[in-house]
């Protein structure tokens, strides 16, 4: 950790900070409960660091123009809600396939439609990772803290630019709305990954062989961008062969980082037979539990939190299953990552969903009961 000094900020905040910290200098979005404060703090902050904040006419004309200010080499970022969110998935689905970095944020509310907007939820778990079209690869990052929104947001620019990759924050209304202590680093201390600027003399925009950089339009180097399959060098084809590798790239970059990208936290007892796997603000009701069970009374539980929920922790998961007799999964939802844990567990936990879809967090006590059943 660099030098960091404490400061009390909110979630969304925390969010638009992080953006800035990793050099984000374009956003584009349109208001909407309860991502707004990050429109506002980018309003606020872009134009005095020489950035663009521009409040487009809808979240469609927001994720367009991200994806064009990232070809014209900006770091940009998106925020909204899950009505928006919805929105934005063609353009999501444009930005895998032409490999151009951008990281949306959707900070979760109660739907479908306009449900209850200032109510928190985790309904777009499954619309984060399948929401727009085709067999595409993506990554979704989702914080259960202030500290966390901040540097998973920094963690999100960095790999977007690394990997040439859309990045999905999912925050809720919880996480987003609520103030925390966050140690920020000082000025000049924050360890952001740069862009590399060596572009090797026989550059293709989408060597099979590997990553390489995103030149930015007007850079010295001519290429074809396209939302259909195309071959390394950006042009279209419906060649089999091609069409199969194309995919398989946009797969296997994120595979050979799996490292990097999949983080979890475990805390608890090192022999569990109970655990609770959990994410988002319902972390939060969990680590009460686990302070309650394992810290006071020495109970055999443990808690998985997953800060990263796409690409799927699955080998965390599986790890997991072989301790344990029984694995909790509570969700803000009628039950979408508990199909995960179940599919992984492979049968050797039992896996038990404990859902709550009323607008209201899970509370510790709710946990506590269920997980009390299978410690008596």
């Amino acid at each position: 950790m660099p030098e960091t000094k404490p400061v009390l900020m909110q979630g969304n905040e925390a969010c638009a900070l992080g953006a800035i910290s990793a050099g984000v200098r374009f956003y584009a979005g349109y208001p909407i409960t309860p991502s707004t404060e990050i429109a506002e703090h980018m309003a606020e902050k872009l134009p005095d660091l020489g950035g663009v904040f521009i409040q487009m006419e809808d979240e469609i004309a927001s994720m367009a123009a991200i994806i064009g200010a990232s070809i014209g080499g900006m770091r940009t970022l998106t925020a909204t809600s899950g009505p928006g969110f919805s929105l934005k998935q063609e353009n999501i689905g444009y930005a895998i396939m032409a490999e151009i970095p951008c990281v949306v944020v959707n900070v979760q509310r109660m739907g479908p439609s306009t449900g209850v907007p200032t109510a928190p939820a985790q309904g777009d778990v499954m619309q984060a990772r399948w929401g727009t079209h085709g067999d595409h690869p993506i990554i979704v990052f989702s914080p259960a803290s202030v500290y966390e929104t901040y540097y998973l947001t920094i963690a999100a620019v960095n790999l977007s630019q690394k990997l040439r990759q859309p990045v999905i924050i999912l925050l809720d209304e919880v996480i987003g709305h609520m103030r925390e202590k966050v140690l920020i680093p000082e000025a000049g201390k924050l360890l952001v990954e740069k862009a590399s600027d060596l572009v090797p003399s026989d550059w293709k925009p989408y060597d099979e062989k590997g990553l390489t950089p995103l030149v930015p339009f007007g850079f010295g180097h001519y290429y074809h961008v396209t939302g259909l399959f195309h071959d390394q060098y950006g042009f279209p084809t419906g060649d089999p062969p091609q069409v199969e590798r194309a995919l398989d790239r946009l797969h296997h970059k994120l595979e050979k980082n799996r490292d990097e990208i999949i983080l979890t936290n475990y805390i608890g007892h090192k022999e569990p037979r109970v655990a609770i796997v959990t994410y988002g603000c319902t972390v939060r009701s969990a680590r009460a539990v686990v302070t309650k069970a394992y810290w006071q009374n020495r109970l055999p539980v443990g808690l998985l939190s997953l800060q990263t929920i796409w690409p799927f922790p699955a080998r965390e998961i599986e790890a997991l299953a072989k301790q344990v007799d029984v694995i909790i999964v509570p969700e803000m939802n009628m039950g979408q990552i508990v199909g995960e844990v179940e599919r992984y567990a492979r049968g050797q936990a039992e896996v038990i969903p404990l859902n709550r879809y009323d607008g209201e967090m899970i509370n510790p006590d709710q946990i506590y009961e269920q997980m009390g059943r299978w410690l008596s």
